[in-house]
């Protein structure tokens, strides 16, 4: 048998049932009820190109991370979305999970909670403990790396390890306050991965469901094509609070509101606002708000993912582009538009 075979169907072996454990709607909407408005960002230091030089002990800079920590509570963010990667916790296990509590001090100190990310289907599929590699000039998220990607499909041993690598982080901060929610599986299917992601999406809603958590566990939706049905489907029934991408104009993004509301359960946003798109701060979160969904946007500083340039338009000489696609500020802390920090404060309650 074949090492693919072999680990598809170990993966299809686990047993425990995903749903088992499931909060309910009773008790979502009363967790939900304590929390204040959320809002924040998907938030990487400026000086990191990507998950493992965010983590690791040569490149963390926790000097960085309150400063623009900082910033963030001073526009009235009180969540973060912060991605992890298994291969921290392979290289430096303790390490690593020091530089975690350490960063969810500082998240603490300024009055922010975290929602960490374990997998992720989206950008480079090749990646190593260690150096990362410079910004490539004007490309979106030239560093940014997958985790597990399709090492999985080759290396079948990887389900071990990255069971272990879940189990143990969330053991070790289940009953954290400074956690808001554990999101298992960011964009579960990207990269034209689609169903073949279905067998660690399962698993990781299994492993997850093992360890007793005070946190709610989700996975967002963010992709309405009918290939990606069963994931949706999956995600939206074993999910304790709905998450959802949507970087699309008002009216698109109004009507998902509708539909995710029928599942009665509290609605986050976990990733919007693309400029270009027509996803902006003066549509989009006055939306949120009154629709009380949390508002999770894209970016905040400006730096080393390069999330200020499209997604599929690279400008090679890495010239700022006029309309910025993500992100917030400067190093400096400045603005891009000075009309967002207003009225980004104006509907969280800074002004």
């Amino acid at each position: 048998m074949n090492k693919i075979l072999t680990g598809f169907l170990l993966l299809l072996s686990i047993t425990l049932n995903a749903q088992n454990g499931v909060w309910t709607v009773e008790k979502a909407n009363e967790w939900y009820k304590k929390q204040p408005w959320i809002s924040g960002c998907n938030f990487q230091p400026s000086t990191a190109i990507n998950q493992l030089e965010m983590f690791q002990k040569d490149t963390y800079d926790s000097t960085t991370i309150d400063r623009e920590l900082g910033w963030a509570k001073d526009i009235g963010f009180n969540v973060m979305r912060v991605y992890l990667h298994h291969i921290l916790w392979t290289s430096d296990k303790e390490g690593f999970k020091e530089r975690l509590d350490d960063y969810l001090n500082i998240s603490s100190k300024h009055g922010i909670k975290t929602i960490l990310v374990f997998f992720d289907d989206c950008w480079n599929d090749v990646y190593t403990a260690g150096k990362q590699p410079a910004p490539k000039p004007g490309i979106h998220n030239s560093g940014w790396v997958r985790d597990p990607g399709t090492m999985i499909y080759t290396n079948p041993d990887t389900l071990k390890v990255l069971e272990a690598y879940v189990k143990d982080i969330m053991n070790t901060f289940k009953n954290d306050e400074r956690i808001l929610m554990w999101d298992l599986y960011n964009e579960p299917g990207n990269q034209k991965s689609v169903e073949k992601s279905f067998p660690l999406l399962k698993a990781a809603f299994a492993w997850a469901r093992t360890v007793k958590t005070i946190q709610p566990i989700t996975a967002g939706v963010w992709n309405n094509n009918d290939r990606f049905k069963a994931l949706n489907e999956f995600q939206l029934k074993n999910s304790d609070i709905i998450t959802y991408h949507n970087y699309s104009y008002i009216d698109n993004h109004a009507r998902e509101i509708i539909e995710l509301k029928k599942y009665n359960r509290p609605l986050i946003c976990t990733e919007y606002m693309a400029r270009r798109n027509g996803s902006l701060f003066g549509n989009i979160m006055p939306l949120l708000k009154k629709e009380n969904v949390g508002a999770i946007n894209w970016g905040f500083v400006a730096g080393k993912t390069n999330t200020i340039f499209a997604w599929d338009t690279p400008i090679p000489s890495g010239k700022e582009p006029e309309l910025w696609f993500h992100d917030i500020l400067r190093k400096d802390g400045t603005p891009f538009s000075e009309t967002e920090i207003q009225t980004i404060k104006q509907v969280t309650g800074k002004n």
